[in-house]
């Protein structure tokens, strides 16, 4: 794999935080997964990026969910995590209940960068989650500058609308050496 020479422009101290379940949802439409060392080892190439906060839910019945929350600090990300729950909703015919997991860190990551608000100019965020555009409105307020990592078909229409003080881009213009072999957990089901 070549890497697509595209180079993210930082002009000041950066934080990254990263939504592990979007970054991993991205795996369906990119047909393949997004290696966490990897991404780690890209971004760290950027002197300017200081701190790399990587959001992800425990799944306590799930032991490779702990294998890899040790293995995303290993690397060193700054791990943020909180146990995943269990919603039950009705299936699609409605008669029966199922369980949904559920994790969601829109909160979380929002504390945390108005918390660090005053130590960095730039906040990257990997997510394409609409909900985040009153965050990023009052970063761009603070004079700070935002950059949204996404996938194609995964970026809310509240981001796309933004223009000033915001910078876009997909995951797929980072760098092709950015991923891994898809599991078959993720491949595209063949009927």
């Amino acid at each position: 794999m070549k890497d697509n020479n595209f180079e993210l422009k930082l002009n000041g101290k950066t934080c990254v935080m990263v939504d592990w379940a979007n970054v991993y949802g991205w795996s369906h439409n990119l047909k393949k997964e997004v290696d966490e060392e990897k991404l780690y080892k890209y971004l760290k190439k950027y002197k300017q990026i200081e701190k790399i906060n990587c959001y992800f839910g425990e799944d306590k019945i799930k032991i490779k969910s702990k294998e890899f929350l040790n293995k995303v600090e290993k690397i060193g990300y700054n791990l943020i995590t909180k146990d995943v729950k269990f919603i039950k909703i009705f299936d699609d015919v409605g008669k029966n209940f199922i369980l949904k997991r559920k994790c969601d860190f829109d909160l979380e990551i929002g504390l945390d960068t108005m918390e660090l608000v005053d130590k960095y100019d730039i906040f990257m965020f990997f997510s394409g989650d609409g909900d985040f555009r009153t965050l990023y409105d009052r970063l761009v307020l603070k004079g700070k500058f935002v950059i949204v990592v996404y996938m194609y078909g995964c970026l809310g229409r509240e981001i796309w609308e933004m223009k000033k003080g915001i910078f876009k881009t997909s995951v797929v213009k980072l760098s092709d050496n950015i991923y891994k072999k898809m599991t078959s957990a993720v491949r595209p089901r063949r009927d």
